[in-house]
């Protein structure tokens, strides 16, 4: 499994729409709208590489309204709920709580 963070800049007129349009892309697991430098954040989750550049040149940079991307594939993933869990090992219930 690949995942890939795409940013995205898109025209004004075009941000009421388009998030709704994101989360309907095959390949894209969740949307936000952000603030900042860019006005959204997609979270794409494919099987490999070639999926992922299928998906933002193929898909998202199509969609109207869209200026500019900026993916970035991440390499490993760190989730603080299993390293709490991690850490939890041995505790009594109460305290991992």
């Amino acid at each position: 499994m690949v995942t890939a963070i795409v940013l995205i800049e898109a025209e004004r007129s075009a941000i009421p729409r388009l998030g709704q349009a994101l989360a309907g892309v095959p390949g894209v697991a969740e949307a936000y709208s952000v603030t900042g430098e860019f006005d959204f954040v997609a979270l794409i989750r494919v099987k490999d590489h070639e999926s992922v550049a299928d998906v933002v040149t193929s898909h998202l940079a199509q969609l109207p309204g869209i200026v500019k991307t900026r993916t970035h594939v991440a390499f490993k993933v760190y989730s603080r709920h299993d390293l709490e869990a991690m850490f939890s090992v041995g505790l009594p219930a109460e305290e991992r709580a």
